[in-house]
């Protein structure tokens, strides 16, 4: 059984919620339709006021913007869209003086190809920074499956990549250049190669930079695709007759927790949050705890944020969605619950800037919208873990109702469909637009709506992606002056989790892992008061559902600390719960 713990156990980012900012959507402050840093100041207050503890900051590096800040071409300069190193320095100030930690993120595993590095290195085969990334000769056609035409390269040059390896955002991962003849990698847009760290000039400049910003008073870092910094020896084709992928290969590569450990001793301490992104399919639970646990047996991060339940609804190609059922949901969380119990720490999430919005997602964004906003909220405020608000949560904001590819901005989404189209796998955009409007990133990037004027008060001028039409009855003025709204909801759940160990260090124990819609579980405590347990009930469906309490709490006396309904009750017993309905009783 969890006891409190003692004071030199906690840690803040354990008993924080984080939010996040994309900060070309949150609030732009001199019209040019792109959110700024200055727009986020002015917006300071708006985040005290909601009670969150810590800001993650997407990128806001010099960027030529090919994947909207994340193909960094300067680690220490601001882009000239957002605002400059000034204020950036106001920005973490504003935040700071509001008790508001600040976090930044961290892009290592690739680079821009405009950055210095690359650019020195692609000058010649003999450039001083060519080993920083992963340069190689092609291959003869003969003996492999992959067909020249099928790669950009120019006439004459009858060769394939080093490898068989697919971009994750569509066509191969391999880019031909033309000035030394040789091909680079790059997991992602071209436009994004990949850094070799087994360069140790690369490590040490990446943990130089690191320091930099720390020296500049940043909390911490969010780590972009960390596990994919360490590649496989020989680079290995991908094998999709039996079910190798190209992330199969690249993920958790056989250095990695060399390059974490170092970049732990060299640079991280427990007082930091370290987020690491894993990429891939379900990960083993011992290798998680590598990542989380404290050195030197493990790699010394926060949490990580992993991407099962990501994946529950995910097809083989961007356009293509399966069905999910709640007991799977239910035993991804119940999975990492149990895994990271005695050891590291969980992160909490349901949608960010890569993911579509929870509540169209998980929810019911039509007939219980606000209701099904408040429950997915309940589920991450109440379960073991640090929640991570992503900006417009807190008010439901919804998906996007796409109607063209030209309201789409995403290259994650534009790549594999305009390769679709050109290919003849589908005929149009028309043919995928309902797995667009579900799944595509820009659902999550769509600007943050403050009122229901003209471009939801986001910008004066055009915004750089079209702003949700429902911005007239979901935006920040509107529930803000509502006190039933999902905004003041998500403040009575930031306070119970600052006022109750319970909620952050309790245990869980999950009640119903089968039921087809109810989530029943406790949340238990040794304090030195005596036994401290919560029981959480969400009924995830849009009817009404019975609810049939376990024999051993059967009737016993309870107040409901927190409901998406109006619920009087004195006791946990039998009862119907409505649509979406949410609980959390106080057992004592």
């Amino acid at each position: 059984m969890a006891s409190a713990p003692a004071d030199e156990n906690r840690r803040w980012w354990k008993e924080a919620v984080v939010y996040q900012i994309y900060p070309r959507s949150f609030n732009d402050s001199n019209g040019d339709g792109v959110g700024d840093i200055p727009g986020i100041i002015e917006k300071a207050d708006y985040l005290a006021d909601l009670g969150v503890d810590c800001v993650w900051l997407n990128p806001v590096y010099e960027s030529p913007n090919a994947d909207n800040g994340y193909d960094i071409s300067d680690y220490r300069a601001i882009m000239d869209e957002f605002g400059s190193m000034s204020d950036w320095k106001a920005l973490r100030d504003a935040l700071h003086e509001r008790d508001i930690r600040l976090i930044m993120d961290l892009v290592v595993n690739h680079s821009s190809d405009e950055h210095a590095w690359f650019v020195n290195s692609r000058s010649s085969k003999d450039a001083e920074k060519r080993d920083y990334y992963w340069w190689r000769e092609g291959r003869d056609p003969e003996g492999t499956d992959l067909d020249p035409d099928d790669y950009d390269t120019p006439d004459g040059v009858e060769e394939v990549p080093p490898n068989n390896w697919e971009s994750f955002f569509g066509g191969p991962a391999w880019a031909y250049d033309d000035q030394t003849g040789e091909w680079y990698l790059h997991l992602f847009d071209r436009k994004q190669p990949d850094l070799n760290w087994r360069n140790e000039d690369v490590r040490n400049d990446v943990f130089e930079m690191m320091e930099w910003w720390l020296d500049r008073g940043i909390d911490g870092f969010r780590m972009d695709v960390i596990n994919l910094i360490s590649k496989p020896d020989g680079l290995p084709d991908a094998d999709p007759a039996n079910d190798i992928a190209t992330i199969d290969r690249a993920v958790n590569g056989p250095r990695v927790h060399e390059y974490l450990g170092e970049m732990r001793d060299r640079v991280l301490d427990e007082d930091l949050l370290t987020v690491g992104e894993m990429v891939g399919d379900e990960m083993p639970l011992e290798t998680a705890r590598r990542y989380v646990t404290p050195g030197p047996e493990g790699d010394g991060l926060s949490m990580i944020f992993h991407f099962e339940h990501m994946l529950l609804d995910e097809g083989d190609e961007v356009w293509e969605t399966v069905e999910w059922e709640l007991p799977e949901l239910k035993a991804v969380f119940d999975r990492w619950q149990a895994g990271l119990a005695e050891e590291g720490w969980n992160s909490l999430y349901l949608n960010n800037h890569d993911q579509p919005r929870m509540v169209s997602r998980f929810g019911d964004d039509d007939q219980y919208h606000r209701e099904s906003a408040k429950l997915l909220a309940t589920l991450l405020h109440t379960l073991r873990g640090t929640p991570y608000i992503y900006q417009g949560e807190e008010l439901g904001m919804t998906n996007y109702p796409f109607e063209s590819l030209d309201e789409v901005r995403d290259v994650a989404t534009l790549n594999p469909i305009q390769n679709a189209i050109r290919e003849g796998e589908i005929d149009s955009f028309e043919d995928v637009k309902d797995a667009v409007r579900a799944k595509s990133r820009d659902n999550a990037r769509t600007p943050m709506q403050w009122n229901d004027a003209d471009h939801a008060g986001f910008t004066d001028g055009d915004p750089w992606i079209p702003v949700n039409p429902n911005k007239d009855h979901i935006n920040v003025e509107d529930v803000r002056d509502d006190p039933d709204s999902v905004w003041h909801y998500y403040r009575e759940l930031i306070d119970l989790r600052s006022e109750r160990d319970v909620v952050v260090y309790g245990d869980y124990e999950p009640l119903t892992p089968d039921h087809e819609s109810l989530w029943v579980y406790t949340r238990t405590l040794e304090t030195d008061d005596g036994r401290d347990t919560l029981l959480v009930v969400l009924n995830f469906a849009s009817d009404e559902t019975a609810f049939d309490p376990p024999a051993d709490l059967a009737g016993r006396a309870a107040d409901v600390l927190v409901s998406n309904y109006d619920t009087d009750v004195d006791a946990v017993e039998v009862d119907i719960l409505r649509p979406w309905e949410a609980r959390v009783y106080d057992l004592g």
